[in-house]
C-alpha cells in the first residue's frame, strides 16, 4: 500500500484513497502533492508540482521558485520564507526558532509501532502498513520522524510526529502538530461541533475565508465547547453526495484544529496539541511523540465521512471485546435520588429495574464518606456507612441476588479540601499555592502530572474494585483546569502541565484496565466535556450530555454521530418534566431517541405507574431486538432540520435497516411527507414493520410515505389520534427473498 520511487515520491494508497508527497530536490523539504480519492500508480508525480516565480522572500539565493510561502508542504516551519502558521516550532539554546528539517531516510513496516503512553489506533501486519520518514535538522542533532499508517479497510490516513534530541543541549518544543497538509484551493465550508454544557456537539457549518479559522480547547479537556474534529466539504456537499475531508484527533486534552487560507487560495489544514500554554523541555536523549490524527476523505457526503470514522474507530481504536458485545441496559440512580438515598431505596430501585427487564444498576455520586452534596469528600473513596451501613460488598451482593449487575460512579481526578488526602498533601492540587486557586463545582483538580498522585488514586479505586463485585464504572470529571501549575514540576516545565496531566489520566485508565480487564467504563465529563477518540481507546462509550431531554438529544446525538459510532454515544431515558429544560415529552419519543445510542434509564422507576413500566419493558425488548444492528450497522443522517430529524441504520449485509423519524412540534394542516432511504440492497424488496412489502428502488426513490390514505375512510380520519408535539416513529425493514 506504500510505494516510493527513485525520485523519492511517496504514494500511500488503497482502493479508497491516495496520499502523495515528495522530497524537494534542492532543500530536502517534503512537498505535499495530493490527498483524495484513490488514483492509479504512476511512474512520476512531478506533474502535480506547481511553481510560479515569487521574487519576494526565497529560501535559496538566486532561485525565485524557492519561496516556501508558495509551496504546499507536509510539515512546515515558520520564518524561513513561509509566513503561514507552522506545524513545528522549536526554540534553540540560543533563543531562536529557525529550523530546517531535511529528508534523511525512510522505512516501511508491516503493521504499526506502539506509541508509549498515548491512546492510538491498532492493526495487524496483514491489514496495515506504516511509512516513517526521518528528517534531520541541519542546525542541530534534532531528528523529526513523520508517521503515516494506512489500513486495507479504511479510507483514512493515520498521522503523527515524533521529535528526538540526539544532541547534548536542551531544546524547547513550542509546537508539534500531529498532521498538516496544504489543499490547492479554498472552495470549502468548515464543519465542526460546538456547544456548551447540556447542549454539546451542535453542528455548525460556515464558508472558509482568507485568513485563519480555528477551533480549539484551552481547558485541559477536549471540552463541551469544541470537539477535536473538523471537516472541509464543498459548498454543494450534502449528507449523501460531495467531497469531504474529515480530521479527528485521538487526544483528550488541549487541542487545535485550524484552516489557514492564504492569498493564493491554498488551504493549510492542521490538527494537534494546542500550542497555547504549551512548552516541552526536550532534554538530551529524550523524545516527544504527538497524538495520532485521523485524516479521511470521501465523495459520499457527510454520511460517507461519518461512516469512515465509525468503521475506523470500531475496527482499529475501540477495545475489540466491546465492539460487537451488547452493552447492559442500566438504570442510574442519579436523577432518581441525587444525594438523598439509602440502601433500602437502592434495593427497591433494583427490584423495580429487574421487573422491567433492566440488567444493571449504577450507583452514582454520593456513595462515599460524607458526600451529601457537591461541596465535600472527593478524593476520599471509602464507603459512607450512614447510607450503606452493611458496606458496598454486601450491597453489590444483594443487587446481584436480585439478578442485576452493579456499577459505580467515580470522579478520580478531583479532590475536595475537607478530605484527609488534601489535608495531608495540599500540593497534590493543581495551582500556585501563593496565588488564588479557583474552584469549580466546589472542587479542585488533582495534579495528575505527578505519578505519585495517580498511584494514590489508583490504590483507592483498586481497593474498592478488588473487594466489590463491580462490572461497570462511570468515570466522571466535572470541571476544567484553571491555574495550570504543578508543584511537582520544575519552573522550566510548567508549560508541560496540561499534556502531562492528560498522560496521567491515560496512565490511570491503563492501570485500572490492566488489573480489571473485564471492567466496562463509561467516560463522562459533566456530560460530553471529554467526548473524544482518545478516551474511546479505554472506555468504549461516553456519556454524551447531562441533558437527557429527548428534543435536545436530537441535536446532541446528531452531532456526535457525525464522528462517533452509535454504540459509543451514552443516551438514557429520564423522567419528565425534564430536569434540564423542564420539557415534557412522551415516554415513546424518549425511548425512540435513546434507541439510537447506548440504552438505559435515568429515573425513579418506583414513581411510574403500571402502564409506564409495561412500556419500559417493551422498549427494552425492542432494544434487544435491534441492538446488534445499531452497534455495527452503517449510520445515515437522513434529515436534521429545525422541526424534523431522521436517522437510518443499515446492516453491513443490507438485510435489515432501522429508521427513526422525529417531529418536534405538530403542524396544522401539515403537508405530505416522504422520507427517502439510502444504502439498501439493490434489486430486492423489504418488508416494512412486518407488513408492507416495498422494493428497495421505491424506498430509495419514493421513500417511506408518512401520511395515510383515507379514501372512503372519512370517519376514521375524524376520529384518528391527532398528531402531537414531540412525536416519533420507528420503521424496521427486513429484506425478503424472492419467492
Amino acid at each position: 500500500m506504500i510505494e516510493v520511487n527513485q525520485a523519492l515520491e511517496f504514494h500511500i494508497k488503497n482502493s479508497k484513497v491516495s496520499y502523495i508527497f515528495r522530497v524537494m530536490e534542492k532543500t530536502g523539504i517534503l512537498e505535499h502533492l495530493y490527498f483524495g480519492a484513490a488514483i492509479a500508480s504512476e511512474k512520476s508525480y512531478l506533474y502535480l508540482v506547481e511553481r510560479e516565480l515569487r521574487t519576494g522572500n526565497n529560501l535559496l539565493t538566486g532561485d525565485y521558485t524557492s519561496s516556501l510561502e508558495h509551496i504546499k508542504q507536509e510539515f512546515p516551519v515558520y520564518g524561513t520564507t513561509d509566513f503561514r502558521y507552522p506545524a513545528i516550532s522549536v526554540k534553540y539554546p540560543a533563543g531562536d526558532t529557525i529550523s530546517h528539517f531535511r529528508y534523511q531516510s525512510h522505512r516501511i513496516i508491516a503493521g504499526k509501532e506502539k506509541i508509549s503512553g498515548l491512546p492510538q489506533t491498532f492493526g495487524k501486519k496483514e491489514n496495515c502498513e506504516t511509512l516513517i520518514v526521518q528528517l534531520q535538522d541541519q542546525y542541530s542533532k534534532l531528528v523529526l520522524e513523520l508517521f503515516y499508517t494506512i489500513f486495507t479497510d479504511s479510507a483514512s490516513i493515520i498521522r503523527s510526529a515524533q521529535i528526538k534530541n540526539n544532541g547534548s543541549e536542551t531544546f524547547q518544543i513550542e509546537q508539534l502538530a500531529s498532521a498538516s497538509f496544504d489543499l490547492p484551493d479554498n472552495d470549502y465550508e468548515l464543519v465542526h461541533l460546538t456547544g456548551a454544557w447540556a447542549r454539546e456537539t451542535h453542528i455548525e457549518r460556515k464558508q472558509l475565508f482568507t485568513g485563519r479559522q480555528e477551533i480549539s480547547s484551552t481547558r485541559g479537556a477536549s471540552s463541551h465547547i469544541h470537539n477535536p474534529f473538523m471537516a472541509l466539504c464543498r459548498p454543494n456537499t450534502t449528507e449523501l453526495l460531495g467531497e469531504v475531508y474529515g480530521f479527528s484527533l485521538i487526544y483528550s486534552g488541549n487541542f487545535s484544529a485550524q484552516v489557514e487560507v492564504d492569498t493564493y487560495h491554498v488551504s493549510r489544514c492542521q490538527i494537534g496539541i494546542n500550542p497555547f500554554q504549551f512548552q516541552w523541555q526536550l532534554a538530551p536523549g529524550t523524545s516527544f511523540h504527538s497524538p495520532e490524527a485521523v485524516l479521511t476523505f470521501t465523495k459520499k457526503g457527510l454520511n460517507g465521512m461519518s461512516q469512515n470514522f465509525h468503521d475506523l474507530f470500531r475496527n482499529h481504536l475501540i477495545n475489540q471485546k466491546w465492539v460487537k458485545k451488547e452493552r447492559p441496559i442500566l438504570v442510574n440512580n442519579w436523577e432518581a435520588t441525587y444525594f438523598d438515598f439509602t440502601e433500602e431505596k437502592i434495593l427497591r430501585l433494583a427490584q423495580s429495574a429487574k421487573e422491567c427487564g433492566i440488567e444493571m444498576l449504577v450507583l452514582d455520586d454520593g456513595w462515599f464518606k460524607g458526600r451529601n452534596n457537591d461541596e465535600t469528600s472527593l478524593g476520599n473513596w471509602q464507603v459512607d456507612e450512614k447510607k450503606i451501613p452493611n458496606g458496598l460488598p454486601n450491597l453489590s451482593e444483594k443487587i446481584h441476588q436480585v439478578g442485576l449487575k452493579f456499577g459505580l460512579w467515580f470522579e478520580p481526578e478531583m479532590i475536595s479540601s475537607d478530605t484527609p488526602l488534601f489535608q495531608k498533601n495540599p500540593e497534590y492540587r493543581l495551582g500556585q499555592s501563593q496565588k488564588n486557586i479557583s474552584h469549580g463545582r466546589n472542587q479542585y483538580v488533582l495534579d495528575f502530572s505527578n505519578p505519585e498522585v495517580v498511584e494514590t488514586i489508583f490504590q483507592q479505586m483498586a481497593a474498592i474494585l478488588s473487594t466489590v463485585e463491580i462490572e461497570y464504572v462511570k468515570w466522571d470529571m466535572n470541571r476544567y483546569i484553571s491555574e495550570a501549575y504543578s508543584s511537582f514540576l520544575s519552573k522550566e516545565q510548567q508549560g508541560e502541565v496540561f499534556h502531562r496531566y492528560i498522560l496521567g489520566v491515560y496512565n490511570l485508565y491503563e492501570k485500572i484496565l490492566t488489573k480489571f480487564p473485564d471492567l466496562l467504563i463509561e467516560s463522562c465529563a459533566g456530560g460530553g466535556g471529554r467526548f473524544d477518540p482518545g478516551l474511546l481507546y479505554y472506555a468504549p462509550q461516553t456519556w454524551a450530555s447531562d441533558d437527557t431531554d429527548a428534543v435536545e438529544r436530537l441535536k446532541i446525538q446528531s452531532g456526535a454521530s457525525m464522528v462517533y459510532p452509535l454504540s459509543t454515544i451514552g443516551g438514557h431515558i429520564s423522567a419528565v418534566p425534564n430536569h434540564q429544560v423542564g420539557r415534557t415529552t412522551t415516554l415513546k419519543m424518549r425511548g425512540d431517541v435513546a434507541l439510537f445510542s447506548t440504552f438505559g434509564y435515568e429515573l425513579d422507576l418506583n414513581q411510574l405507574n403500571a402502564a409506564e413500566k409495561q412500556e419500559i419493558a417493551q422498549q427494552i425488548q425492542t432494544y434487544h431486538k435491534y441492538s446488534s444492528l445499531i452497534q455495527t450497522g452503517d449510520f445515515y443522517q437522513l434529515a436534521c432540520e429545525t422541526n424534523q430529524v431522521a436517522w437510518l441504520v443499515v446492516s453491513k449485509n443490507k438485510q435489515e435497516a432501522l429508521v427513526g423519524f422525529y417531529q418536534i412540534l405538530a403542524q396544522p394542516n401539515q403537508p405530505y411527507v416522504r422520507l427517502k432511504l439510502t444504502g439498501l440492497a439493490k434489486d430486492t424488496s423489504y418488508q416494512v414493520n412486518g407488513e408492507k412489502l416495498r422494493t428497495s428502488s421505491s424506498l430509495e426513490n419514493i421513500g417511506l410515505i408518512l401520511n395515510e390514505n383515507y379514501t372512503d375512510r372519512t370517519k376514521e380520519y375524524w376520529t384518528r389520534q391527532q398528531q402531537h408535539d414531540f412525536s416519533s416513529r420507528i420503521f424496521h425493514l427486513q429484506q425478503m427473498q424472492p419467492e
